[in-house]
Parts: structure tokens; sequence; C-alpha cells
């Protein structure tokens, strides 16, 4: 069971009077100690619903994204996580940006083995956009160079002959 030492600076999960951010806001991100660092073992977390806004048009764009990470000393509070990606709903940039800018924000925050982000936009204008980006400490090199490779599509041939 978790001491309460080890819950400290865990301010928003439990707290009912918690406002959603209207803006962009990766200081509500929250850490906890990994109680397992010795061990090296993936977390992944989906969030179906992520918006946020077209830089030029300011139309709303939907994606699920999904956030892979092995950690290593610390490890995201979901509950930050949730209103850090909400905080995306008025944040105008594109889909890529959104993606690296996500994932940047969890190495700074949390220093882990690995991380990746993926997105998978909601088709708008006839095309879908699915931006991944990741990160991979000394000993992941291999594994960020594998799993980049990993998300290209295995049917380019099928492509080419079009």
């Amino acid at each position: 069971m978790r001491q309460d030492n080890e819950l400290q600076g865990i301010s928003l999960l439990g707290n009912t009077s918690v406002s959603y951010p209207d803006r962009y806001s990766p200081e509500i991100l929250e850490t906890f100690p990994n109680k397992h660092p010795e061990n090296e073992y993936l977390v992944t977390f989906m969030c179906p619903e992520f918006t946020s806004l077209c830089p030029k048009t300011g139309q709303p764009d939907f994606a699920k994204i999904i956030i892979n990470y092995i950690p290593r000393q610390l490890m995201v509070e979901s509950k930050s996580l949730k209103l850090y990606l909400f905080s995306f709903r008025n944040h105008g940039d594109f889909h890529e940006d959104c993606i690296n800018i996500i994932m940047k924000d969890l190495v700074r925050l949390m220093n882990p083995r690995y991380l990746e982000v993926k997105g998978i936009f909601t088709p708008r204008g006839g095309i879908a956009i699915y931006p991944f980006a990741n990160y991979g400490d000394q000993e992941h090199q291999e594994m960020v160079r594998r799993r980049l490779l990993d998300v290209f599509p295995n049917n380019f041939d099928s492509f080419s002959r079009s």
C-alpha cells in the first residue's frame, strides 16, 4: 500500500473541486514514485477524446491519443494527465506539433526510459494524419528506431502501384 509520503504532490486525484484548464497547461502534470524502478515494464494510456484547434482556421480537431512509456523513478498521475490533455482543447497547433509537445512535456516531467505518443486524428477534408513521436534513453535507442519503423504501413507496395 502506498504511504502518505509517496503521495505528496498529488493534489488533483480525489479533489472534486478541480477546474478544467482553458489553455495549454503543462504545469498541471503531477508525478508519483515508481515502486518498481528495477523492473522494465510498459504503461499505456489511451485518450479517445482528445481535442485541439487548427491554428489557421480555429476548427476543432479530434483524435485518439495513445501514450506508452517505460518508467524510471517517476510516473505520471492519470488525472493530471487527463486534465493536461484536456488543456489542448483551446490550443491552436497542427497535429504533429501537439504530439511532439506532449512527448517532450512527459519526457521532461518523468525522465522515462522510453516514451512514445501516437495521434490518430479524425480525417478532415478527406485526409487523416497519424503523427508518432518517441524518445528513448541511451539504453533504448534501438527500440526508438525499431518502433519508429514499426509505425510505417507495411503496404507501401500497394500505394506505389496506384
